[in-house]
């Protein structure tokens, strides 16, 4: 399942998926697979990207 919050989140900050990677530690190929759907990330995956962006777990990756 795409996670359009994550994209929608990392607009808001006006970052690329590469800027976004560089700040958490990740490849740009791992953010990519992220908001495709494509890669199920860690706890502790999900906890930097929420940092970096921040919002909370229920923000980026809760299903409505």
């Amino acid at each position: 399942m795409k996670n359009t919050k994550m994209r929608a989140a990392r607009a808001e900050h006006d970052l690329t998926q590469a800027e976004l990677a560089d700040r958490i530690g990740v490849t740009r190929q791992t953010i990519g697979a992220i908001e495709k759907g494509d890669y199920n990330p860690t706890i502790q995956l999900c906890l930097r990207i929420c940092k970096a962006l921040n919002k909370t777990l229920d923000d980026l990756f809760w299903e409505d």
